[in-house]
């Protein structure tokens, strides 16, 4: 039980700032374009409460993956509804691979500091591994979180992009996927390779660039948070 309590308390942080920061941004870039649904519905907080699901919250204590409920965007309202639902579905993308970047960079910091200066105080030392662990699960889940939502499928943010590049016979055709867009990516994840040979090697690879000297450490905390 210890150990269990261990890991919710290093992996609750990164985990809750990364879904919850990565609507906030859907809302934001959405106020800011004409539509202030979210905002009028108290979603640009980064109050827990207003934004957790639960099987999505316990998903990331189990899988290292999960969700939020998904802010509401009306796209009637947008000043260029077609155009700016681009931008509005690659915030939150974005904000997950800037909260990867930030993650990379105080991991690389606390490793300097590790090397450098924190061997001479065991206090310092013990303080600093466990954020080095959260700074690694950061940077893990965000990246996976940036780059799985970039699938051009809907309703995944990748596939609101590609509507809104696409024109509007093209679009119209692959909105009618959306309803069944959760049931073809438990397909494509489940009973396909796209995860081993696609989306796993591209994500272990960009944490990798991220990390650089400090990817070890990474599959470090990665297997004493998973086993794996």
């Amino acid at each position: 039980m210890e150990a269990i309590l261990l890991k919710i308390s290093v992996m609750l942080v990164p985990a809750l700032l990364a879904i919850i920061l990565h609507e906030v941004a859907h809302g934001y870039v959405a106020d800011r374009f004409g539509d202030p649904t979210a905002r009028l519905l108290g979603r640009l907080t980064l109050n827990p409460l207003r934004h957790l699901d639960p099987i999505g919250t316990l998903a990331i204590f189990i899988f290292g993956f999960g969700w939020a409920r998904p802010v509401p965007v009306n796209t009637g309202n947008l000043r260029h509804p077609h155009r700016d639902m681009i931008w509005v579905s690659l915030a939150g993308p974005l904000t997950n691979l800037s909260l990867a970047l930030a993650s990379a960079v105080l991991l690389h910091l606390l490793g300097f500091l590790e090397a450098r200066l924190l061997n001479q105080a065991e206090f310092l030392t013990q303080i600093s591994r466990p954020l080095r662990v959260m700074a690694a699960f950061s940077l893990y889940i965000n990246v996976l979180l940036g780059l799985f939502n970039l699938l051009p499928i809907p309703p995944l943010d990748g596939g609101r992009v590609l509507s809104g590049l696409l024109p509007a016979r093209q679009a119209q055709w692959l909105a009618r996927l959306e309803p069944f867009g959760f049931v073809l990516l438990i397909l494509l994840i489940f009973f396909t390779d796209i995860w081993s040979r696609l989306l796993s090697p591209l994500i272990n690879q960009a944490v990798r660039l991220l990390a650089a000297g400090q990817y070890p450490y990474v599959q470090e905390a990665m297997r004493f948070l998973f086993g794996h």
